[in-house]
């Protein structure tokens, strides 16, 4: 059920075309009265013109006087009458532009502009309540501030879909983000702009908030309760895999890994369930949920460890992340916040502000996947993380591969100049190992190194557990997030 529209809707910001409606709920298009002003103004131009004409016209044998009578009452009445047309187009406007706000101050859908360069060139007054956002805020931002890349991707893969011949589409659910961090269910509908060639040069349309999937989308019915179960239900397990020191094999720490345990889907990896979760509006909730097991879950690993969880740059806006660091029985100082690559960050600004008191709390934030592409080379220089984990494509085949290896050094290199520890990931033969030492990376990650476990006693052994390796060469399985 949609919410009522809030009482006392305020004073819209600059650049928020939504000023309150003209009484009645509906513009008056009655063309406004001809001023003294205007009046005056046609007779001194009525006169103007009359002896103008005279004295081009005194070679006749006419008068002044006579010519200025005969003439000056049509020229009054012409410059009357181009007066009284601009007057109704003034007026039509006006009442056309007081229609308009009208329409953005009721209507309960955000109306929006994006220009070819896919910044907003126009925002409704609906922005605040569906997405947190005042009109002005949003002009002049990229649409990649409210919606996730791979969200965006699925959008604009079923756009194509419903796409008309007039390049208009209609019923589009996707999920945006809210400013808040959380995601929103919508549904939107628009058209492409063309320009004088022909070429689309931006779009617009309005986007509306759906509190559940639509009632014709099966498939988005069963994820969303799927998922709503698993909330429910809690039915998640976490596991640590062990992060050890490359020189002297020591652990020094831990990531954490989600485990779901679900009856109705047991061969549903962990990246589908967050995938079906942020695709139905509720990534951010379960990304909470297992963070919230992964903290009490820590609790069971040697005091001597770092403990390292997920979470994507979204969900950190999300005010409930904070409590949970600052509550839970971990120490912040032995907490590390791994950012994904994968997710694509419109504010760093906000990011940084919220981030900023748990790291001088003791907060320590790495940035996950680095070096599988130019996300997280911008992730590292706008947020100077305290970790670098190089992504597992870097490191398989290093031993081997001199470009691999430049590409290695050049990262250690750079973490250095910032101050951050290197940590190398997907580590699965001794060769990759022995390259990832001759370079001069801190730390590493791997099946070599240690598996995913359960298990509490096996954490219990990884205190100073030294060189207890496991050697097994199995091919790693995909990352798979907290």
């Amino acid at each position: 059920m949609r919410k009522p529209p809030p009482a006392g809707s305020p004073r819209p910001a600059k650049n928020d075309s939504s000023r309150s409606p003209v009484p009645g709920g509906q513009a008056q298009l009655r063309p406004s009265p001809l001023r003294p002003w205007m009046l005056y103004s046609c007779f001194l131009a009525g006169l103007i013109l009359a002896l103008g004409v005279s004295a081009v016209l005194l070679r006749e044998p006419w008068g002044v006087v006579v010519l200025a009578a005969v003439i000056a009452p049509v020229a009054v009445y012409l410059v009357w009458a181009l007066l009284r047309i601009q007057s109704r187009k003034s007026s039509a406007a006006s009442g056309a532009s007081h229609l308009l706000e009208a329409v953005l101050a009721t209507s309960r859908e955000w109306l929006w502009t994006i220009g070819p360069d896919g910044r907003f060139t126009f925002s409704g007054p609906m922005s605040r309540e569906l997405l947190g956002y005042d009109p002005s805020e949003l002009i002049g931002q990229h649409y990649s501030q409210i919606i996730e890349p791979d969200d965006l991707a699925r959008a604009l893969q079923d756009r194509v879909g419903l796409e008309g011949p007039d390049a208009s589409w209609c019923g589009l659910v996707t999920t945006c983000r809210h400013r808040d961090g959380r995601r929103v269910l919508v549904e939107v509908s628009g058209r492409s702009i063309f320009d004088g060639q022909g070429q689309v040069c931006g779009f617009e349309g309005t986007t509306r908030a759906l509190d559940t999937p639509p009632a014709h989308d099966a498939a988005a019915e069963e994820a969303f309760a799927g998922v709503e179960a698993m909330l429910s239900s809690r039915t998640l397990l976490t596991a640590f895999q062990p992060i050890r020191a490359s020189d002297s094999g020591a652990v020094i720490g831990a990531e954490a890994l989600t485990r779901f345990l679900s009856a109705d889907d047991p061969g549903m990896s962990p990246e589908a369930w967050f995938a079906e979760a942020a695709s139905v509006g509720l990534g951010v909730d379960l990304e909470i949920i297992a963070l919230q097991s992964a903290l009490i879950a820590a609790e069971s690993l040697p005091e001597d460890l770092y403990v390292a969880v997920n979470l994507s740059p979204g969900a950190c806006l999300d005010n409930r992340v904070a409590g949970l660091l600052l509550g839970c029985g971990i120490p912040l100082g032995r907490i590390v916040l791994e950012l994904t690559e994968h997710h694509e960050v419109a504010d760093y600004g906000q990011l940084g502000g919220v981030l900023a008191p748990l790291r001088s709390a003791g907060l320590r934030i790495a940035i996950d996947d680095a070096g599988a592409g130019f996300a997280s080379m911008r992730h590292i220089v706008e947020l100077r993380p305290d970790l670098i984990k190089l992504d597992r494509k870097v490191i398989t085949g290093i031993n081997a591969d001199a470009g691999l290896q430049a590409l290695g050094a050049a990262m250690v290199g750079f973490a250095r100049e910032i101050g951050a520890s290197l940590v190398a990931e997907g580590i699965e033969t001794e060769a990759e190992l022995a390259a990832v030492r001759k370079l001069g990376m801190g730390a590493g990650q791997g099946y070599l190194l240690g598996r995913p476990t359960v298990a509490t006693e096996e954490w219990k052994q990884w205190s100073r557990a030294g060189s207890n390796r496991n050697p097994s060469t199995r091919p790693a399985g995909r990352h798979e997030r907290p």
